[in-house]
């Protein structure tokens, strides 16, 4: 309910009376009857309402400015003092006319006309009656209608829901008038002395917070009942609103008081600090400024500095806003801003460091010596992106440290995998609780110089969720072209990342964003052959294993033999993580020898190494004879190097169906069904009975079937593998295959060339049959590699069955 003053009407006068006061007199039931029995005029001069509605029985001040309200009033005071009241559709219509008036208003009459200094005129009206225009009759000087009554439909006394609605609007009322600090508390008399049920409704309707249009929908109501139980919901809404207020209210003045309370006890504690030698705020924004004086930042770096600490020195040191703005500054000092480390260009020295760290990989070590040649020679170039490609194990991180050492720079390591939120690169904003800049940022703080080595690891293993796609974040920090003016939202400005040198590295290249990809020089790390593993085991895994069990070389000696026996029969890898396990355990077993004071072979044997390890567990992957028709060997590329499969093929009677097991994607089932219908096609040329596709099933299997496998490349190897079981052929000795097949019957290259090439010389083969376009990946392969083997070059499947079958028969061959 609004705000009521109540002035008795025969006390008002002009110095008393206030323009938003109302006087609300008490109607009995006896003058509501006299109301009643009033015969309403025909017609009546209508005084339109912008911003209120009166009911019958309430008494309210009206203030008019219009010239013809006034004239209206003027008139009608000094005639029958009786005038229509309705309130207006629209409040900022100036002249309404009848299209912009509400259809039912109150019959009302003049009590008082009060003329006011600034020439408008007040006039106190009371209600009596509700009516309807019928017509309106002239719109000049002022608006006249006819009008006719409205029937009120009441509840009989004895209705006991319209007496309980009665009892909670007065309660309710008598609430509102008790919450609300606006509301005079003589109101609640003038609330419990009203008897007429009636003039409550109207009282109450008429002083609440609603707007026209809902105060109006109150006044159309025929129906006493329903518009008392309307009021009462009304009423209700505008109760809850004003504890919802109070509470807020309290709420706000309790925390005023206690950050008053805690602004003196802070201000106390300043003060005792002070008298103890402790650090001032005052002290500590001078030493930010000397910090800053020492700093080699450009112009708007340092201008951005002052802003800021100018800043801090107007905010007052209790605010939460402090600490966030001390923090922002110490990263600003601390971040180093131009700081450089001197580059070494000593190539010999860093070829010796790349060398002495890691054994192989020439690619990479090249590719970092040219690097410095040309850094060297020009000494301004944007350092490179460099992703280092290969599978697991092969020294992609490690490498970091190498270039780190062998340039003299700071090396920082970020692990990427499983980084799914936007702002881990960016930064969060400083308005948020517990902001802090992004890694990028944070590294280089701990670094302390701008040109570190960083190593960004598993780029290919970030993943992207709602809280943004980290991938498209790195585009700008790994964009040399970008990258000078790096953003981070939590520094609010650009960062030079543009000497920084960073090193990806990935196992796959096929889960990088394709524009990230785009931004790398992508360097192949491929696996070890079998004698680089033996090499790096012996040069490096074993010493480090036997410094971190506390041993040395004379507690535990591993011959190459032995090393060999464990690549062989004990891991399965491109890179030599399992290598290192096999060795860990070895020298696990000596120092518990040692430990327990037992005798061991110091010297250890191919026993030992059975006896430690257990049998050989991977046996599995040398190379199988030829005298069953219908299986063949073919090469394979996995995230962890090279692999052999078997293809395997056999025929049952039946109506010529093909089936394919063996966990086996859709690309390599449509290698089986191609190899199928291009021998069904071309059958005269191989010698095959056509007879043999109606009469037999063909099963086609790839072992190990719990492993996943999918690609073309296995498609000649099913060629060959269903040419040799139709004409029950031996496939040639010691040969494996790769490549993919087309209907026309062309043989296509394929790629992980080098990974196969070691699987095969893992594996024993001595001859591999791959497409004629491979042989440019054949001669980027060191000769080393490649000792021992013999190469065929195919470009049409015809040439695979000439090289691949022999023209002897296999035991045991079936009649088809």
């Amino acid at each position: 309910m609004k705000k009521s003053n109540f002035i008795a009407l025969d006390s008002l006068s002009l110095q008393e009376f206030d323009e938003n006061s109302e006087l609300i007199p008490l109607m009995t039931p006896e003058d509501e009857e006299a109301i009643n029995n009033e015969e309403l005029p025909e017609t009546l001069p209508i005084l339109s309402l912008r911003n209120t509605v009166l009911f019958p029985g309430v008494v309210i001040p009206i203030t008019a400015g219009r010239d013809k309200s006034i004239k209206l009033i003027n008139d009608a005071n000094k005639g029958g003092k009786v005038i229509g009241v309705v309130s207006q559709k629209d409040e900022s219509v100036e002249n309404p006319t009848a299209k912009d008036i509400n259809e039912t208003g109150t019959v009302a009459r003049i009590l008082r006309v009060l003329k006011m200094p600034d020439g408008n005129v007040t006039v106190i009206i009371q209600g009596k009656k509700r009516f309807k225009v019928a017509e309106v009759l002239t719109e000049e000087p002022y608006m006249n209608a006819t009008i006719r009554d409205l029937a009120e439909a009441k509840p009989t006394v004895d209705n006991e829901e319209f007496s309980a609605i009665i009892d909670s609007i007065k309660d309710l009322a008598l609430e509102i008038i008790k919450e609300s600090p606006n509301i005079p508390s003589e109101a609640s008399f003038a609330i419990k002395n009203i008897e007429s049920n009636s003039f409550l409704i109207n009282f109450v309707s008429s002083n609440m917070n609603l707007s026209v249009a809902e105060k109006q929908s109150l006044l159309e109501m025929d129906d006493l009942k329903k518009r008392a139980l309307a009021t009462l919901k009304f009423m209700n809404v505008e109760f809850q609103k004003l504890e919802l207020k109070n509470d807020i209210q309290s709420k706000v003045q309790m925390d005023m008081s206690q950050q008053q309370r805690e602004y003196f006890l802070h201000q106390q504690m300043k003060t005792i600090q002070e008298e103890l030698g402790g650090v001032s705020h005052d002290e500590e924004l001078e030493e930010m400024k000397l910090r800053a004086s020492e700093k080699q930042w450009d112009e708007q770096v340092a201008k951005h500095f002052d802003k800021e600490i100018a800043k801090m020195q107007r905010m007052n040191p209790q605010v939460a806003e402090y600490s966030i703005q001390r923090n922002y500054l110490e990263l600003f000092l601390d971040l180093p801003w131009n700081e450089f480390s001197t580059d070494k260009f000593d190539l010999k020295h860093a070829k010796k460091v790349l060398d002495r760290d890691h054994f192989g990989l020439e690619d990479v070590k090249r590719r970092i010596i040219e690097y410095l040649a040309v850094l060297k020679l020009r000494n301004d170039m944007k350092s490179p992106i460099l992703c280092l490609y290969g599978p697991p194990g092969v020294g992609k991180t490690s490498l970091g440290k190498s270039i780190a050492e062998a340039l003299g720079r700071e090396y920082v390591r970020i692990s990427l995998g499983g980084l799914r939120d936007e702002a881990e690169i960016r930064g969060h904003r400083k308005t948020y609780i517990g902001a802090m800049p992004g890694r990028i940022i944070q590294s280089l703080k701990k670094a302390g110089t701008s040109n570190p080595v960083f190593v960004l690891d598993e780029i290919d293993k970030l993943s992207n969720s709602h809280q943004g796609d980290p991938s498209s974040a790195m585009l700008e920090v790994l964009d040399p072209e970008q990258n000078s003016e790096f953003y981070d939202n939590f520094l609010e400005m650009g960062y030079d990342l543009s000497k920084v040198m960073f090193i990806a590295t990935s196992n796959s290249l096929s889960t990088i964003q394709p524009a990230l990809r785009d931004r790398m020089e992508i360097i192949n790390v491929t696996g070890y052959t079998i004698e680089e593993k033996v090499e790096i085991a012996k040069r490096h895994l074993l010493p480090k294993q036997l410094k971190e069990h506390g041993l040395s070389t004379d507690h535990l000696k591993i011959g190459k033999a032995q090393l060999e026996k464990i690549v062989e029969g004990y891991t399965r890898e491109s890179g030599v993580r399992g290598l290192e396990k096999q060795i860990a355990k070895m020298v696990r077993y000596a120092a518990k020898n040692i430990a327990m004071e037992e005798d061991y072979n110091v010297k250890v044997s191919n026993e030992d190494v059975v006896e430690v390890l257990g049998g050989a567990k991977l046996e599995r992957d040398k190379y199988e004879n030829n005298n069953v028709a219908g299986v063949v060997t073919g090469l394979a590329w996995t995230r962890v190097g090279g692999d052999i499969l078997f293809i395997e093929s056999i025929l049952s009677k039946g109506k010529g169906t093909l089936s394919i097991t063996g966990n086996l994607g859709k690309v390599m089932k449509e290698s089986a069904t191609i190899a199928m219908e291009y021998i069904k096609s071309n059958a005269d040329r191989f010698g095959i009975d056509t007879a043999v596709f109606d009469n037999y099933n063909v099963h086609i299997h790839v072992p190990e079937g719990a492993t996943p496998k999918d690609g073309p490349s296995a498609g000649v190897t099913m060629l060959t593998s269903l040419v040799s079981l139709f004409t029950q052929k031996k496939v040639k000795k010691s040969l494996a295959m790769t490549g993919e097949i087309t209907l026309r019957g062309k043989v296509l290259p394929v790629g992980g060339i080098k990974e196969k090439i070691l699987a095969a010389k893992r594996a024993r083969i001595k001859e591999i049959l791959l497409c004629e376009e491979n042989r440019r990946d054949i001669e980027e392969i060191k000769a080393d590699y490649l000792k021992g083997l013999t190469f065929h070059y195919v470009t049409d499947m015809s040439d695979v069955i000439k090289i691949a079958l022999t023209s002897q028969k296999v035991k045991n061959a079936k009649k088809l």
